[in-house]
């Protein structure tokens, strides 16, 4: 039997004519990929949404109908869309927020999913949206084997792992659904980066005075909380291959598949365009074909417009 290695894609609104492509181009040229790769879902959310977490997307809010059109065009390639609702900070009088409500009712029949960290959010959620799949967020930091095999046991379609366990194989090789962890390949994050939790923290308080913002006048907007990080801000798939926590692409295939993992998720919401096309080449095309088919992915996002190239003006001859 041909093994299933899925790949789950960044983003549902900026990173979206590049997934399409990316979907088209492995439904037309399979021989560019490497064994039985899938997409598993695309995720994110539709900015700004108040319950997003993980990322701070900021930026325009999507009109109904290209949040109906994203939507469709993913499923009707058989592939999930998943909302990322882990903003850590949620309270009950968050859970009647009309634009993030209106997106899970576009995406109700019973094909996507949403990943959850909020108890608060999860217990409204599926007690109104019981036709989602709802998976387990790795912003839960679960790091022991026990807690671990808890998750495991509860109904989530997934449970993505803590990336400081990536390599514990004394782990791995021990729990009892191996099918139903996914694995962060990609993160840029420092191995125990100590300020990680603390970032989500930062990138939802963001999202809230972002969305306050939208509604008073220039004078009255209060600023983004500031964020730097000395662990990991300016990283990019190129520079991380030395962390311990980066799963290698051949490894995916001769040591996670073999102990019945296949999901992965690939980081990247608010990545640099031609850093994640270097990403997802990295990780699912033969290293053989990889250019090939990365000139091919470029050309057609150059013909869609998505990338502009501009050429110098001509001058006039005297």
């Amino acid at each position: 039997m041909e093994t299933k290695v899925r790949f789950h894609l960044p983003g549902l609104r900026y990173n979206y004519p590049l997934n399409m492509f990316w979907i088209s181009m492995l439904e037309q040229y399979p021989e560019f990929f490497r064994e039985g790769v899938e997409i598993g879902s695309c995720f994110g959310e539709f900015p700004m949404s108040l319950w997003t977490g993980g990322r701070f997307v900021g930026g325009d809010q999507c009109d109904a109908g290209y949040i109906k059109s994203v939507i469709k065009s993913i499923n009707d390639k058989g592939i999930p869309i998943r909302y990322t609702y882990t903003n850590p900070e949620i309270t009950e009088k968050d859970l009647d927020d009309p634009y993030c409500n209106f997106c899970m009712d576009c995406a109700n029949n019973g094909m996507n999913e949403v990943m959850i960290f909020s108890p608060v959010l999860e217990k409204y959620l599926r007690e109104k949206f019981p036709n989602f799949a709802y998976n387990s967020s790795t912003c839960k930091e679960i790091r022991d084997f026990e807690t671990l095999n808890a998750e495991l046991e509860k109904d989530y379609k997934y449970v993505v792992l803590d990336y400081n366990l990536n390599y514990r194989w004394d782990i791995l090789k021990k729990v009892n659904h191996p099918e139903k962890l996914e694995l962060l390949v990609n993160t840029l994050c420092i191995p125990n980066c100590p300020r990680r939790g603390e970032h989500y923290k930062n990138q939802a308080r963001n999202e809230r005075i972002a969305l306050a913002n939208r509604k008073l006048p220039p004078d009255q907007r209060k600023p983004l909380v500031p964020w730097t990080c000395e662990y990991g801000d300016k990283n990019c798939v190129h520079t991380i291959q030395n962390y311990e926590t980066f799963i290698k692409p051949d490894d995916i295939w001769n040591k996670y598949v073999p102990l019945g993992i296949n999901n992965f998720k690939i980081e990247g919401r608010t990545a640099n365009l031609f850093s994640l096309i270097d990403t997802y080449c990295l990780f699912m095309l033969k290293p053989e074909r990889a250019g090939e088919a990365r000139l091919q992915l470029i050309n057609n996002l150059t013909h869609a417009g998505i990338i502009h190239i501009s050429r110098p003006k001509p001058g006039n001859w005297p």
